[in-house]
């Protein structure tokens, strides 16, 4: 099981230099992946009918994880890159494999893009797509995604995105990995029929082991091997944050259960400043070698 880190963007005020120094020593310390979110706007949640659900509002601070892993990829060595997740159907597809062919070429192959359908109906209003066909859209995208990324020309007019004989250049030298991310049945079922793994973002909850067993299920009725297929959690539990043991005792349960990735997640802990994060994730590491062995 590899280890890696959420980027813990609502604690860094949007720091450049926090960034940086985050992502630089979780490469230094030889952690596997880095995960960012995405939200292109917050929104402000009070008087909101219907409601917005989730932990963001218009002061939650983001950087756009793809522009971000364009400029760490020229100061990182191997540490990979996951959108964790991208909400795609709110973007335009061709734009995306643009982007997300770059950030490959020039991080060496590292990134590996989580793709989802994001659940705040202002962002989509902000961006023009949508909101209530987000799902079919994303059913649309991923495999459209991976002909731009492989195809010289294409010819193609789908139901949300058209090409009149044209295409990306430079393309990408491989198929960028498409991992789903969510927590209910229709992502799973996506995930199972087109991507290429799964990530949990309540990582340390019993409802994403739950969901992992069913996403299994799910794989063994279409007669696709477990052992391809990527699992992901992201140690992020609601409520207070857990303890060094828990965090150990959590990470050996992934590892039992089948996990491929996990990562460590440093909000919530009171931290102030990026060493006090970066300290955490350094010694979390470190006291989870044996486990991770």
């Amino acid at each position: 099981m590899k280890l890696g880190v959420v980027f813990p963007q609502a604690e860094l005020a949007g720091d450049v230099q926090a960034l940086r120094r985050f992502a630089v020593a979780a490469d230094d310390v030889g952690l596997d992946h880095l995960v960012m979110y995405d939200h292109v706007i917050g929104a402000q949640r009070t008087d909101r009918d219907p409601p917005i659900f989730g932990h963001y509002d218009e002061r939650t601070p983001f950087h756009d994880p793809l522009v971000a892993f364009g400029y760490l990829s020229a100061i990182t060595d191997q540490i990979d890159f996951v959108t964790g997740i991208l909400i795609l159907p709110q973007r335009q597809t061709v734009l995306v494999a643009r982007q997300t062919a770059d950030v490959d070429l020039m991080s060496g192959g590292r990134l590996r893009l989580g793709v989802g359908a994001g659940y705040n109906p202002v962002e989509y209003h902000a961006l023009g797509p949508d909101f209530h066909t987000r799902g079919q859209r994303l059913n649309e995208q991923i495999p459209y995604l991976r002909r731009l990324w492989s195809e010289e020309i294409i010819d193609y007019a789908g139901q949300f995105d058209q090409i009149d004989r044209a295409n990306i250049v430079p393309r990408p030298t491989r198929q960028i990995p498409i991992w789903c991310g969510g927590f209910a049945e229709p992502m799973f079922r996506r995930a199972v029929k087109m991507g290429d793994g799964f990530i949990f973002g309540y990582g340390l909850e019993a409802d994403a082991m739950n969901g992992w067993l069913r996403v299994q299920e799910l794989l063994a009725a279409a007669g696709r091997p477990v052992e391809r297929f990527g699992a992901q959690f992201d140690m992020h539990a609601p409520g207070d944050p857990y303890s060094d043991t828990e965090a150990l005792e959590g990470l050996h349960r992934l590892r039992e259960g089948g996990a491929t990735h996990a990562s460590i997640f440093t909000m919530g802990r009171g931290f102030t400043t990026v060493d006090q994060h970066i300290e955490y994730f350094t010694a979390l590491k470190e006291s989870a070698a044996s486990v991770l062995a």
